[in-house]
């Protein structure tokens, strides 16, 4: 058995590596470097962590970890030492007497990781004290950071080419869960790893079920997904993130799934830092919690059993959504991605681009994410193949996204969007103005509103002729115009619909249409299938085995709340159900189930035998 392998057996109880885990470790152990795309939840970590541990006992010293996520260096550095890791981290949290202690444990050797802000590393004093220690491997975590084309650009992370010149012999690992060709190349060239190997992993997390609903009343129908799908039998909440895009609207819907008997805390970067600790810690060391929040939230938590992401507001690319969703089910469970959305959310994306500062090739980078975003959302095919070819990556149907399990039905829309454009058209030429897209409606369904009648647009041609359509019907069309790239949202006025080049084909009878029909979005029934219930650990357990994962799951709460870290730190669900359904009478027994490695076996072996033996 290699030392990597051993390492994993005996420090972090797993009996092999995963996909192409052992062949980075290997490759970075040696001393190679390299960049690794990997997706959330697949073991990012073990690829720096088991290399930092074989360098360090050959000699060569601490591995640094760069991360520019608090949260994640304290969940990280918590679990590594409950096995008996030396690790630390520096950062704003730590007293100048903590931080001047860790970086005197550093200097003296006596750290096997220490996890560091980009900010603080490239400090004239911390580069000093790196080149007074020995230093074992340099790990870039987040490492789509670095690129200004990516969804979540860090301009400290550019200085972190510096590494390679200051210290041309230690071997950098760079990972990173997002990023297209564009943001890979771009680390590449920063990072100064043009002859590192690049590792990609399949993006798939099969585990996740992806939907995207027709917004209307987006709270109610996030309150009918969460208690068909998400509610136990007991009445309890799976612990799930609910994203909006304003701080307003998080603290709204907080407080109304309050009202509604869900477990609801808001989240975001504008609260008391406090306030925000507080209610994160809830959120990782308390059962049936559903974190309200914006972006701020999410990077970094380590929190396994999040058994659903949803999004009432459109995010601004698909790293982003891709990156948010992964948060839920890391344990390898069944989990959901749920959106609603709507035209509204188009034309606010748009405005967002076309009103910020950045200059006219980021807006046209960013423009080009949204566009890519919007073809998922309105993709009539597999949702997981949109999703992964825009990683590069084929695949085949999932069956387990919305449009697998129920197809949605399209229809050639050719004369209805030649109707909505030559709308368009006509009613900027009569008036001098753009206008929205319930204007538009308007005047299309023949409605002799006070604003019609005002600026005489009942007198155009196409007022009325599409009475055959509802307005949900047309702004399902309108949004898929838009979508399509026919139509564009101009800023100056206030979400009004532009025609574009790509509109001239449509408008002359030279390119078809099709759409997704409008389908009302019905209430989510509950059924036997809910998520909860398909990720429940203990399927299939008899009464005998539930009630030892009962006693074991009160005896985890207890310790880790003595031991000051969440439950998932102590053990995973997975390896607590494992526990429950052998019975395990001695430490031999004990010693194969996954999870549980040398140390945690040395410290809570007799513990869990007794739990166990309390049948």
């Amino acid at each position: 058995m290699s030392r990597p392998l051993e390492i994993l057996n005996e420090v972090f109880g797993y009996p092999a590596f995963r996909g192409q885990q052992g062949e980075i470790v290997e490759h970075v152990a040696d001393g190679g470097d390299c960049l690794v795309l990997m997706p959330t939840g697949g073991g990012k970590s073990l690829c720096y962590q088991i290399p930092s541990l074989v360098r360090r006992e050959r000699g060569f010293g601490t591995g640094i970890v760069v991360s520019p996520l608090i949260a994640l260096m304290q969940d990280q550095v918590a679990a590594l030492t409950e096995v008996g890791v030396r690790a630390a981290y520096l950062n704003s949290t730590l007293s100048s007497a903590e931080a001047m202690a860790i970086e005197r444990a550093l200097r003296d050797g006596d750290l096997d990781l220490l996890y560091v802000a980009p900010e603080r590393l490239m400090t004239p004093r911390f580069q000093e004290l790196l080149e007074r220690s020995r230093i074992g491997l340099f790990a870039i975590d987040e490492a789509h950071c670095v690129s200004q084309w990516g969804h979540d650009f860090r301009p400290e992370y550019i200085q972190l080419s510096v590494l390679h010149e200051r210290f041309p012999n230690v071997p950098r690992i760079a990972l990173t869960a997002t990023a297209d060709a564009i943001t890979r190349d771009e680390i590449i060239h920063r990072l100064a790893l043009e002859d590192a190997r690049v590792f990609v992993s399949s993006f798939d997390r099969p585990n996740i079920r992806y939907r995207i609903a027709e917004k209307d009343n987006a709270r109610t129908q996030l309150l009918d997904f969460i208690r068909a799908e998400h509610t136990r039998a007991d009445g309890t909440t799976d612990a799930g993130v609910v994203y909006c895009l304003s701080r307003r609207k998080v603290e709204e819907t907080a407080e109304w799934l309050k009202e509604k008997g869900v477990r609801a805390l808001p989240y975001h970067a504008g609260m008391e830092f406090e306030v925000r600790q507080k209610h994160q810690e809830m959120f990782q060391r308390e059962e049936g919690v559903v974190m309200c929040a914006t972006i701020a939230f999410g990077m970094g938590i380590d929190k396994p059993d999040v058994r659903f992401v949803a999004h009432l507001d459109l995010p601004k690319s698909v790293e982003g959504y891709y990156q948010e969703t992964g948060r839920a089910g890391r344990d390898g469970l069944p989990s959901n991605a749920w959106m609603a959305y709507g035209l509204g959310d188009v034309v606010q994306q748009r405005k967002m681009i076309d009103e910020s500062e950045a200059d006219d090739a980021h807006k046209r980078v960013q423009t080009g994410k949204l566009d890519a975003l919007l073809g998922l959302c309105e993709t009539a095919t597999c949702r997981r193949v949109r999703l992964l070819a825009y990683f590069g990556e084929t695949s085949q149907p999932c069956g387990n996204c919305d449009n697998c399990i129920e197809p949605p039905p399209t229809w050639d829309a050719t004369r209805e969007a030649q109707m909505a454009l030559s709308c368009v058209f006509r009613a900027q030429r009569a008036s001098g103005f753009h206008f929205g897209a319930g204007h538009l409606i308007d005047i299309l369904r023949g409605n002799r509103s006070e604003k019609i009648l005002q600026r005489g647009h009942d007198k155009l041609t196409t007022f009325g002729i599409g009475a055959a359509l509802g307005e949900p019907e047309w702004r399902a069309a309108f949004r898929q115009l838009v979508a399509f790239g026919y139509l564009t949202v101009d800023h100056e006025g206030f979400g009004s619909l532009v025609l574009t080049e790509a509109s001239k084909p449509v408008l002359r009878g030279e390119q078809k249409v099709t759409m997704r029909r409008y389908v009302k979005p019905t209430r989510t029934r509950q059924s036997s299938g809910r998520t909860s219930e398909r990720a429940d650990p203990t399927i299939g357990m008899g009464p005998r085995e539930r009630a030892r994962w009962e006693r074991l799951r009160m005896w985890r709460t207890e310790t880790a709340k003595s031991d000051g870290v969440p439950a998932y730190v102590i053990f995973h669900d997975a390896t607590l159900a494992e526990i429950a359904r052998l019975g395990p009478a001695s430490i031999d027994a004990l010693r194969g189930v996954p999870g549980i490695g040398a140390r945690k076996l040395d410290r809570f072996g007799y513990e869990l035998l007794h739990v166990v033996a309390a049948d």
